[in-house]
């Protein structure tokens, strides 16, 4: 159904585990939908209820296959293939380039395959190599070695291996050179360097104009710096305004505010988890608070806020610095002892500029994943447009967001624009659509696409 598949890691665990054990089946292989043409005459796939408001209809359900009806591939399909693979790769002594492979095959040895390695420094591709020879009988394991040199690489740098198996000639539809199974592997992990922060801006702070803080406008909060101009509404206590060098990072009219909610998927509605968390959709937020204050070479402004539908308070504090880099901290403190649902996510979101067109981030990808569904997307290096983010379902629903983001940048064609860290690594995703276009609310209903100015959703933990 829709953006789905998520937890089929763990449901093929137990099933490698238990000989015995069954479940896990995916329903439909492909969406029935019919071509047609929409309101606007653009082509589409139609489902219940696009044709007459009369006759019974269960909405898309019939649209739950891994596949579209034009048999394109969903985005879920990349992780079922993964967990479908028979051939693994798992750790033995990587310093040594040391791995066993096991050939999960009933039948057939690993003759027909070549395993193709790639060692990577921070989504950099520093060596590869391949081993054309692999004598492993079905159902064995064999430990290989692989070349490849970790002198010379600095230990705070995060180092991969990235491992495909191949086919040598063509098997029917299987084409010379097509991948069968692929592995990652972490030889030193991801830290996350905290000179990167605010408290470290681009240039040393002797040289740096030390922040200036405006009180007297009766409607916002001014920060300015030799660079930069930041406003904060007085009302809302929300950024308003983020200029750096004469460039807006903000679209007009636009706030970087406290985000909760994602958009519903098919399985939510199925589930009624959407009614379940809507306290969550937009709830109140009270400023009590907005403060400013100069603290050593950076200025510091704080917003608190009641939470009552969650019985919650929120902090938001902004440590600028003279460069105009500017940490955030949202820090939620909730009621232990109160009945609240949980939440879809904890983060931000903010409307950029249409010009801010290009992704560039080191995470997971180069296709959606999620915390639940995301084996299958490996950790690299990834250039794409926000075009290219969103996956168009059938029904429009959550879509896009990529997991475990150690850094993100959102540019204009000419590199110009933000870039977004965290200490640990985060989602993103960064549409054509806001979260309220994709949404269906109460209940699903003959959604379209609506597309307009950019629409970032910030680091979630």
């Amino acid at each position: 159904m829709g953006n789905s598949c998520g937890g089929f890691k763990e449901y093929w665990e137990l099933v490698r585990q238990y000989p015995k054990f069954q479940g896990g089946f995916i329903w439909d292989f492909v969406d029935q939908g019919l071509r047609g043409r929409g309101k606007e005459g653009v082509m589409i796939y139609k489902y219940g209820g696009d044709y007459n408001p009369y006759d019974a209809s269960d909405n898309n359900f019939c649209n739950n296959g891994l596949f579209n009806p034009d048999r394109v591939p969903n985005p879920q399909t990349d992780e079922v293939k993964y967990i479908y693979q028979n051939i693994w790769v798992s750790p033995v002594n990587l310093a040594r380039g040391e791995v066993a492979v096991y050939n999960e095959h009933f039948f057939r040895d690993l003759s027909a395959y070549r395993l193709e390695w790639t060692l990577l420094v921070e989504g950099e591709a520093i060596e590869s190599g391949l081993i054309d020879a692999l004598d492993i009988p079905a159902r064995q394991t064999r430990t290989l070695t692989l070349p490849y040199q970790l002198k010379g690489i600095a230990s705070d740098k995060e180092v991969l291996l990235n491992v495909r198996f191949v086919l040598k000639r063509q098997e029917g539809l299987l084409f010379a050179g097509q991948e069968v199974a692929k592995a990652q592997l972490v030889i030193a992990p991801y830290v996350y360097d905290h000179a990167l922060t605010a408290h470290a801006p681009t240039r040393p702070h002797a040289t740096a104009v030390q922040p200036t803080v405006n009180r007297e406008n009766a409607r916002c909060l001014r920060v300015r710096g030799e660079r930069f101009a930041i406003d904060f509404d007085k009302k809302s206590g929300f950024l308003t305004r983020y200029e750096v060098n004469r460039i807006s990072l903000l679209h007009e009219g636009a706030r970087l505010v406290p985000n909760f909610w994602r958009a519903g998927t098919d399985n939510d509605y199925g589930g009624n988890v959407h009614k379940a968390y809507a306290v969550w959709r937009n709830p109140a937020m009270e400023l009590k608070s907005l403060e400013a204050t100069q603290e050593e070479s950076q200025v510091v402004v704080r917003a608190e806020y009641e939470m009552p539908e969650v019985k919650a308070r929120l902090q938001l504090t902004y440590s600028i610095s003279p460069d105009g880099v500017m940490q955030v901290v949202q820090k939620m403190m909730a009621d232990t002892t109160a009945k609240v649902p949980d939440l879809y996510r904890f983060g931000m979101k903010m409307q950029l500029p249409y010009e801010l067109e290009y992704s560039t981030y080191y995470g997971r990808g180069p296709v959606e994943n999620y915390a639940d569904r995301k084996s299958s997307a490996f950790v690299g290096l990834y250039s794409q447009t926000t075009d290219e983010q969103a996956y168009p379902y059938i029904r429009p629903q959550e879509t896009g967001t990529k997991s475990d983001v150690r850094w993100w940048k959102q540019t204009t064609s000419g590199g110009r624009g933000l870039k977004v860290m965290s200490d640990a690594p985060f989602s993103v995703s960064a549409l054509h659509y806001s979260i309220e276009s994709l949404d269906d609310g109460e209940a699903k209903d003959q959604r379209g696409e609506e597309r307009g100015d950019g629409e970032a959703d910030l680091p979630r933990h």
